[in-house]
């Protein structure tokens, strides 16, 4: 398995190997939730009778069931697996530590902390950050995961469209467009609809 996990891994572009990742997608997936959770524990009795009457099954998983959790683990193994530290970000931007803390701090870039800051690589392009961070990360909602911001910047939207084609909002910056777009889209993050 290690030698089939080491060509997928390549094929993505992920320099890491098989057994570190592994590592990381056993950690997000303790992280992220228990091994069999109960979603009825997540709501009041009221909340769960109402949920029912919808039709919404609250039962935990049943064995031999597809676990859900799959698809968000790997995504957020990638995602740590592709961030940067502190230093790396300093060096890919050609500045001190300190630069990096304080554009953290300032909310000029984004990222979580895990031991140390860990800055998720979509803000960055060649040696400098995505064209209009500055505007995005500020319209960002404070409560939103790492893990759902990638998603969004990297998801075609049909409302960025480049050569008659969905772009993400990450490619819509890149081709130099408008940030105060994305940072309207980005605002709507967690919002029901």
């Amino acid at each position: 398995m290690s030698v089939a996990l080491e060509n997928i891994l390549a094929k993505a572009g992920l320099k890491v190997d098989a057994n570190e990742f592994l590592t990381l997608v056993e950690d997000a997936a303790r992280r992220l939730s228990p091994p069999n959770p109960d979603p009825s524990h997540y709501f009041s009795a009221d909340q769960r009778a109402a949920l029912a009457d919808v039709g919404l099954d609250l039962s935990p998983r049943r064995e031999g069931e597809p676990d859900f959790r799959a698809r968000t683990v790997a995504a957020h193994a990638v995602l740590a697996e592709g961030a940067l530290s502190v230093n790396e970000a300093a060096k890919t931007l050609g500045v001190d530590d300190s630069r990096i803390r304080h554009r953290l701090k300032e909310g000029r870039l984004t990222g979580w902390k895990d031991g140390g800051w860990r800055l998720p690589a979509w803000q960055f392009a060649g040696s400098g950050v995505l064209p209009g961070l500055e505007v995005v990360l500020k319209a960002l909602p404070d409560d939103q995961p790492a893990l759902v911001v990638a998603a969004f910047m990297s998801t075609p939207q049909p409302d960025l469209v480049i050569n008659e084609h969905p772009a993400t909002p990450r490619q819509w910056l890149l081709s130099g467009g408008d940030p105060d777009h994305i940072a309207r889209l980005i605002a709507t993050l967690g919002s029901p609809f």
